[in-house]
């Protein structure tokens, strides 16, 4: 009996040991990250920002997007896509959300997001809640980051911790929103400068386009693919999809198009990437083509990569650093 208690004993001490060393891990998770341009910005994340001051926070995120989902499921990738065009402006801010009025330009007129970022009310019934329990607690920008990985979730796509503690800006910048998106016409160098102008490498750019395995785009915005060498079949769907009109949506991934999944790399050795911009993944220089065939063959992988970095491009942070706040209405500065 005496032995069966030491081991008892010695197994209840290793567990809480391991416990022990998981907590501190997660607590000593916090890191003052920079705005793209190397300089720190004195903003520290966590996993367990509001766990005492608002511990219902992300089942409330998950209940509204997931009947959003539900209702929409389009509206999961425009909710992953609010997350991105946040976050490569300015760094992950809320400054997207901003209403343009009679003195103030937001981003929502930027040439890559007018008329095509979308969920914005979404949002705003997940800050409404969000008040009704812990007012003035939870940033707009947090609630982005929670959202997306949700909406990712709720794809069939992977889960990851999501790092906690943006402040909101109180300030936009319509022109560096149209200087840093990616257009959906852009080439390999293009894009991987632009996500290095950013602190971003090059595999966080091929696996954060996997992001457009779910959603869909507007015949104006992959135009230059209808006349394009490539899959003759999938072209000429395009053709006949778009006749009609510019405005008509496809999907990104035409295989799979509500599950978030790696079939969109696939596509690209296929030929059929839907944007340009995606396509061009396929045949450009060796270190990319080989991130996209290792990720049409391994989802596992790809998953793995896209988490990872998503957290990277989540800890893009404001320029204004800690003179950021926490808005009442993700749409107007307090």
């Amino acid at each position: 009996m005496q032995i069966v208690a030491i081991i008892v004993f010695v197994l209840i001490l290793a567990a809480s040991t391991v416990t022990l060393a998981v907590r501190t891990g997660l607590a000593e998770n916090k890191t003052c990250y920079g705005d793209g341009t190397g300089v720190s910005t004195g903003i520290s994340l966590s996993f367990d920002l509001y766990f005492i001051t608002c511990p219902q926070v992300e089942d409330i995120v998950r209940s509204v997007v997931e009947q959003a989902v539900v209702s929409d499921p389009r509206m999961a990738a425009s909710l992953l896509r609010l997350h991105f065009h946040d976050c490569f402006v300015n760094g992950c801010d809320g400054s997207v959300l901003l209403d343009d009025n009679a003195n103030f330009v937001g981003e929502k007129t930027a040439g890559p997001n007018l008329n095509s970022l979308r969920g914005f009310e979404v949002i705003d019934s997940i800050k409404f809640e969000i008040e009704q329990a812990c007012p003035q607690t939870v940033s707009c920008a947090d609630v982005l980051a929670i959202a997306a990985r949700d909406s990712v979730v709720l794809s069939g796509g992977p889960t990851w911790q999501v790092e906690l503690g943006r402040k909101d800006s109180r300030s936009a910048s319509l022109t560096t929103a149209n200087k840093n998106l990616p257009a959906p016409t852009s080439n390999v160098p293009t894009l991987i400068q632009k996500f290095q102008n950013l602190g971003l490498s090059t595999q966080d750019m091929v696996a954060l386009s996997g992001a457009h395995t779910i959603g869909k785009a507007r015949c104006s915005s992959f135009s230059s693919r209808l006349s394009s060498n490539g899959d003759a079949e999938f072209i000429q769907s395009l053709q006949q999809l778009c006749s009609g009109s510019n405005g008509t949506l496809a999907h990104l991934d035409l295989s799979t198009p509500a599950t978030f999944d790696n079939q969109y790399y696939i596509n690209l050795l296929s030929g059929d990437g839907l944007l340009p911009s995606d396509q061009v993944l396929a045949s450009g220089p060796s270190e990319v083509l080989n991130m996209v065939q290792a990720y049409a063959t391994d989802p596992v992988l790809f998953f793995e990569d896209f988490a990872t970095s998503v957290i990277r491009m989540g800890r893009l942070a404001s320029s204004t650093g800690t003179d950021g706040e926490v808005r009442k209405n993700c749409r107007v500065m307090n």
